[in-house]
C-alpha cells in the first residue's frame, strides 16, 4: 500500500501551485504598471499563458488521478474530514479548470486580437461585449474566491501535519521513497 501520492501526481500538483501563483502575480503586478508600457502587455500576455498552462495541467491532473488510488490519510481522518477534503478537492479541481475557460471564453467573445505564447488566437466574428464583460466578471469572482480556497487549503494542511499529526502532507512532498506498489 503506498503512503504517498506517486511522483508525477507530487510533480504536476507542485508545477500547477507555481503556476497558478505566478498567474495570479502577473494579474495583481499588471494593476501596478501603467497601459502605456511594454511591462503591462508582457505581464497580460504571461497571465494568459500561464492561465492556459494551469488548464491543460489540471486536465493532465485529472487523468493521472483517474489513474491511481488515493494514498491513505494515517492516522484515519473522521469521516466528516474526509468528505470535506473531497469536496474541496472538487471545488478546487472545477476552480482551476472554469477559470481559465472563462478567461479564454470572455476573450473570444471581446473580438479583439489577443495572444496565448505570442500565438494569435481566434476571435469571434460577431463579438458580444456584455457577454464578454459577464464572462470575465465570474473569471474575477471565481479566481478572487480562489484565493480564500487556497488558503483555506494549505491551512488544512498545516492543520493536519501540525495539529492532528497525520501523513496529509507529508504524502504531498517531493522526495522520499513510498511504500507499496505505484498502482490501484
Amino acid at each position: 500500500m503506498r503512503t504517498k501520492f506517486t511522483p508525477i501526481q507530487i510533480a504536476i500538483h507542485w508545477t500547477v501551485f507555481l503556476i497558478v501563483a505566478a498567474t495570479y502575480a502577473t494579474i495583481e503586478l499588471k494593476g501596478f504598471v501603467p497601459k502605456t508600457l511594454p511591462l503591462h502587455q508582457l505581464l497580460t500576455l504571461l497571465h494568459f499563458s500561464f492561465g492556459f498552462c494551469v488548464l491543460a495541467l489540471m486536465f493532465l491532473r485529472v487523468f493521472v488521478r483517474l489513474m491511481y488510488v488515493t494514498p491513505g490519510i494515517v492516522p484515519k481522518p473522521p469521516q466528516w474530514q474526509h468528505l470535506l477534503a473531497q469536496l474541496t478537492h472538487l471545488i478546487i479541481y472545477m476552480m482551476f479548470i472554469s477559470i481559465p475557460i472563462l478567461g479564454i471564453l470572455s476573450l473570444y467573445f471581446k473580438g479583439m486580437e489577443w495572444t496565448l505564447f505570442s500565438l494569435k488566437m481566434p476571435i469571434t466574428i460577431a463579438p458580444d461585449l456584455a457577454f464578454s464583460r459577464q464572462l470575465k466578471s465570474i473569471h474575477e469572482f471565481i479566481a478572487n474566491a480562489g484565493y480564500y480556497l487556497i488558503g483555506l487549503h494549505a491551512a488544512a494542511a498545516l492543520f493536519h501535519h501540525y495539529i492532528a499529526h497525520d501523513n496529509t502532507l507529508l504524502r504531498m512532498m517531493p522526495g522520499g521513497k513510498s511504500a507499496g506498489g505505484n498502482n490501484h
